[in-house]
């Protein structure tokens, strides 16, 4: 509690306060240090051994307070995975597949893969008790260095970008109906997804009660929109005439390439983007050992089951040509069956767009907490609100780098350079679940899968990171150079310790004065 400032003290005191601050701020034990104690990368460190990973009372500090129950921690799972790709573009595994029945082998499949993933997470999670998942993982078993790469473009890319695609497309559909004949204008939709961000923002800054809430809700209200399309779904069938479901007919045109079966399996597993995202704010869960366990069980399941019927409901009306033709599948199938109700469509999509976007701002800010209190990123970004208890910095500063990019033309080429790097890094986090069992046989861990599982998920997954080198060669390289600039901000942010006084009072004199702006606390 020594970092929050005394607004009503006189000039002299706060000096001296700040001067101690400081001295604790920089020395050995602060939190820019608690990086190196983990950055050789020993497993076995306090955090993994300590079933807690937080708990609700710090030795010092104000800490996050264990909120989070398992069904907060299913609406996360499930109300991250289901997005707008359901609804607006299944169409990349129908491309690939080429036929119905291959199309939903394949769905059904990337949803037992999801399952398996989320499985091995749960071991991981509950023997390294701490948040940041993949991060955190990954600092444990091999050091510093790849932890922060892995860090440095989330933070640069891969969460800023992916949060502000998500607002946008709930902008689109929530004006959609304003504007029924012709396009939503960008600007407006712009606008509309900043203030999306914003709102969410100030809502998960404000309580994470509040936004387990917001995310409770929105987690219902995207299953209940899939629940309609599926039931509409089951009454065509009812009614006959899908003959291109029959099982003769179903595999008409399939396409069993390597390659295909590769990509078709690459735009599935995007779909279920998210599966690992509970392991973020494990500090947060109460009672861990059970619920982040529990949590993954029921909710991968339930997404796998909605994933096939809905796409099974809209093949009962669109053919695979009408669906890769289709701009918004969800949008269309609703034109077919809900007449002058049509609208409940988009206004679902936009709803279940933000949810996902509140359930991506929550986990974001937690990464970069982490990383933070890792020594990794400056300190201001793992203090906390006394009374709030919510990672003020870390949320504002993950809704500043979200907003950056309104003004980029091209996202989706940026995201296209990275296809590789999610499957790379999840590889890495189970083969050293593997490792650990094998150097600390000791840790405790309430939940140990069959080692079939997790060999059988990495060799899935080196088979996706071939297809993505295979398929998208000058892609993959872009991504590697990208990932290469963190080396050099790694060397002069992390690795370079006896920084001058005057680089080292300017950073402390930035911090504090955040700090007091922000009124928040080591």
């Amino acid at each position: 509690m020594s970092g929050l400032k005394k607004r009503n003290s006189n000039s002299s005191v706060d000096r001296e306060e700040d001067k101690q601050v400081m001295e604790r701020m920089l020395s050995p034990g602060s939190g820019g240090e608690k990086g190196d104690s983990c950055q050789d990368g020993e497993p076995g460190s306090d955090a993994s051994k300590n079933p807690n990973g937080g708990g609700e009372e710090g030795e010092d500090g104000v800490v996050l307070k264990r909120t989070i129950t398992m069904m907060n921690g299913v609406a996360i799972i499930v109300g991250t995975i289901i997005g707008s790709g359901i609804f607006v573009s299944p169409t990349g595994v129908v491309r690939e597949a080429g036929s119905v029945g291959l199309s939903l082998i394949v769905w059904a499949v990337c949803g037992v893969f999801s399952t398996v993933g989320a499985l091995c997470y749960a071991e991981l999670g509950t023997t390294i008790t701490k948040s940041g998942g993949d991060y955190a993982y990954i600092l444990e078993v091999y050091g510093s260095l790849p932890a922060f790469l892995k860090l440095w473009i989330e933070l640069l890319i891969i969460r800023p970008s992916s949060q502000y695609i998500v607002a946008y497309v709930f902008a689109t559909y929530l004006l959609k109906p304003i504007f029924p004949v012709c396009p939503v204008p960008e600007n407006g939709a712009k606008l509309l997804a900043c203030l999306c961000i914003l709102l969410l923002t100030f809502v998960n800054c404000y309580s994470v009660k509040a936004a387990t809430r917001v995310q409770d809700f929105f987690a219902a209200a995207k299953l209940l929109a899939l629940g309609l399309i599926i039931i509409i779904g089951f009454v065509k069938i009812g009614l006959g005439d899908t003959d291109g479901l029959l099982p003769e007919n179903s595999f008409e045109g399939s396409n069993y390439e390597f390659g295909n079966i590769g990509l078709a399996l690459y735009s599935g597993l995007f779909a279920y983007g998210g599966w690992n995202y509970l392991n973020f704010v494990t500090e947060e869960m109460i009672e861990p050992y059970k619920n982040l366990p529990r949590a993954i069980i029921i909710s991968l399941p339930v997404v796998t089951i909605v994933y096939v019927l809905t796409n099974l409901a809209y093949f009962t009306t669109l053919s695979p040509a009408k669906m890769l033709n289709s701009e918004a599948v969800a949008v269309d199938f609703g034109n077919y069956y809900l007449g002058p109700m049509a609208w409940i469509i988009p206004v679902f999509v936009g709803l279940s767009c933000f949810g996902s976007v509140n359930g991506s701002l929550f986990t974001s800010s937690r990464l970069f907490f982490v990383g933070s209190r890792e020594g990794h990123l400056p300190s201001l970004l793992s203090m906390i609100h006394p009374t709030l208890l919510t990672p003020l910095p870390s949320l504002i500063f993950t809704c500043a780098m979200t907003l950056l990019y309104a003004f980029s033309n091209d996202i989706f080429s940026v995201i296209n350079f990275f296809s590789f790097f999610n499957w790379l890094c999840i590889a890495m986090a189970i083969i050293g679940m593997m490792w650990l069992r094998y150097k600390k046989p000791e840790l405790e861990r309430p939940i140990k899968v069959n080692i079939l599982l997790p060999v059988s998920f990495v060799l899935a997954c080196l088979f996706l990171i071939i297809v993505s080198f295979w398929k998208t060669p000058k892609e993959c390289a872009i991504g590697f150079g990208i990932i290469a600039t963190g080396v050099p901000v790694y060397l002069i942010g992390v690795w370079w310790k006896n920084k001058p006084k005057w680089m080292l009072h300017g950073i402390f004199s930035t911090t504090a004065l955040c700090q007091k702006l922000m009124e928040v606390v080591p």
